[in-house]
């Protein structure tokens, strides 16, 4: 009996997080921030820092210079520096810069990393998907907020 319940508690404390998930769509914007948690947990730096590096993920090195990551190749000259970038902006203004950048910068080539509709003809495969889910983007703003001087 002890087992089922420590189960059935696993379970529905599982079904409670997901259920604090904000979908792309239901996303609170002000002025170009966003406020609330995206899962109601907080980030993983260390997995954020992996989510940044990760060519198929975050790939922010392809725009951003970081010093952070200087045994990385090929960082890029595009976007700003990233160096101290958590003495800068704050939690909610780093959340709203990876979710949608475009809602502070209208013409950035920087993509929205977690909006799942309104592109102009997107692959099959990526339709009603984002490119990092809620958690990597919480986890990709604890790694930015360890980049202070």
């Amino acid at each position: 009996m002890k087992h089922t319940s420590v189960m059935l508690a696993s379970f529905l404390l599982a079904g409670a997080a997901s259920a604090a998930e904000v979908a792309p769509q239901e996303v609170a914007f002000q002025d170009g921030s966003v406020l609330q948690s995206l899962t109601g947990v907080a980030g993983d730096a260390e997995n954020g820092r992996k989510v940044f590096l990760n060519r198929k993920k975050g790939n922010c090195l392809a725009c951003h210079a970081n010093s952070d990551m200087e045994d990385q190749p090929f960082h890029g000259e595009i976007g700003p520096s990233l160096d101290h970038v958590a003495d800068r902006m704050d939690e909610a203004h780093l959340r709203g810069m990876l979710v949608n950048s475009k809602m502070t910068f209208d013409g950035t080539i920087m993509p929205a990393f977690y909006r799942a509709d309104g592109f102009v003809r997107p692959l099959d495969k990526f339709k009603g998907k984002t490119i990092l889910s809620a958690q990597e983007v919480e986890d990709v703003v604890a790694y930015l907020l360890t980049l202070k001087e």
